[in-house]
């Protein structure tokens, strides 16, 4: 067991115990299950399950599929709307999307298994290698996609089938984004997010550059002069500050590295890790990293909110997920300061907090939890810095309907843009819609007007 100066080890368990706490958190259905859980769909004719998807993909279709034993053409019917369908049925909230829109969803019925039958459907087909699409033949344009996150692949896979030359620039030395680096990673076991990539590049015709950073290694106006249309689909890079004194201190991190770092892990064995760890949020962000830190061995583990349950940005099932896992959820509680020993957390302060006059405000009332690690998933941050004269709203990307941004053959999608939910399916859906835009102009062999004024 090794031990760092501040106290937070690694190796708090056996090999067995790290394998079974980082396993699958829903395995594939096998053949037979797959067809019970079918057959449970009613294939409305209005499919509410449909209209609360965002990438509009035909539930029941690729349902019925699956029902006549044909898993590859239900894979096709994913992947005509969402490219990315495997790792959306992995991580997607369908408890509050089309699962919740299922008319089976009541007091006495539980919902069709929607995202269940779409990984089945979509890991039967990259498993085979099994390609649905040829590009057509080239149109000798050149499109350049900066981001090779959910919304970038989608945008590239889609530019590329219809014939374009796409060059994709990311700052990290992996493709995936959020799919490679930010979600938990009980969520996609066997390095999943790769073989995904992999299955969407094999469609040819795009070129991937990795340790390529906007701002740093380009910038907007080099990519406006050398390519014939642009997109952004850069994600959300920095994470907000607590704002008390001592958050640098030994032992006060960001939850969104500790993640990226454990999912990065070879082993999960030389992940260190607190005794007693406090996360602070409300978002999936938390909730991954908290089930994480007791994964790995932590004997406590606190979630401190600021707000009341209900007010939580995680759904219901992850927040349940969390304490069936032993995390403890506190509610109206936020960080006041952090109290150190020697150099290192010993503690948080807290003060409790109501809503008065329609607004949050502390009551005064304040309380101290033990803990040698704390976690900081308060939100993350854009920097529009490096983008010249690209309109921002709230400190995201303004784009039209279409994803045109207010520079002429600039278009954007996914958590930079003003708008969007967070949501892996809805980055994906974004990157599409703005090829399809993208596509449409450079066939008229025209330029856009200014989307956005």
């Amino acid at each position: 067991m090794e031990r760092l100066k501040n106290g937070i080890r690694s190796g708090r368990l056996s090999s067995a115990e790290y394998d079974a706490n980082f396993s699958d958190l829903h395995p594939r259905l096998d053949n037979h299950e797959a067809l019970v859980a079918a057959d449970r769909c009613y294939f409305c004719y209005d499919a509410p399950c449909m209209t609360a998807c965002p990438t509009s993909i035909d539930i029941p279709l690729f349902i019925r599929q699956i029902s006549t034993g044909n898993p590859l053409g239900s894979a096709k019917t994913i992947f005509d709307q969402n490219i990315l369908g495997g790792m959306c049925a992995r991580v997607c909230p369908t408890e509050e999307l089309c699962e919740e829109a299922c008319v089976r969803n009541t007091a006495e019925e539980r919902p069709v298994e929607i995202g269940r039958l779409q990984r089945y459907a979509t890991d039967a087909a990259i498993q085979a290698g099994k390609q649905f699409y040829a590009r057509a033949a080239s149109t000798g344009r050149k499109v350049a996609v900066v981001g090779a996150g959910p919304a970038g692949l989608a945008c590239a896979h889609r530019l590329a089938v219809k014939g374009h030359a796409v060059v994709i620039l990311d700052a990290r030395e992996k493709s995936g984004g959020l799919n490679e680096y930010g979600i938990a990673t009980y969520k996609a076991v066997d390095d999943f997010a790769q073989s995904e990539v992999e299955y969407v590049l094999s469609i040819g015709g795009i070129e991937v550059r990795h340790g390529q950073m906007l701002g740093r290694d380009f910038t907007l106006a080099d990519l406006t002069s050398q390519y014939d249309a642009v997109f952004l689909g850069l994600g959300l890079a920095g994470v907000n500050a607590l704002g008390i004194a001592d958050e640098d201190l030994a032992g006060v991190d960001d939850a969104v590295t500790f993640i990226a770092g454990l999912r990065q892990a070879a082993d999960k064995a030389a992940v260190a890790i607190g005794r007693r760890v406090v996360v602070l949020g409300g978002g999936m962000t938390a909730i991954d990293a908290a089930v994480q830190a007791k994964l790995l061995g932590a004997e406590e583990v606190t979630i401190c909110y600021r707000r009341g349950k209900e007010h939580m940005n995680a759904s219901e099932f992850e927040q349940d997920l969390a304490t069936s896992k032993g995390v403890i959820i506190r509610h109206w509680m936020a960080p006041k300061s952090i109290i150190s020993d020697a150099g290192k957390v010993a503690g948080l302060e807290v003060e409790y907090t109501a809503i008065t006059d329609g607004k949050l405000a502390g009551t005064g009332e304040t309380g101290v939890i033990a803990a040698d690690q704390i976690f900081k998933a308060i939100g993350q941050t854009f920097d529009g810095s490096v983008l010249g004269g690209l309109k921002l709203s709230s400190g995201r990307i303004v784009i039209d309907g279409e994803g045109h941004t207010s520079l002429e053959r600039v278009w954007a999608g996914g958590d930079c843009v003003l708008g969007g939910d967070d949501l892996t399916v809805s980055a994906v859906a974004q990157g599409r819609d703005a090829a399809e835009s993208i596509n449409r102009v450079l066939a008229a062999g025209q330029r856009p007007a200014t989307a956005v004024a």
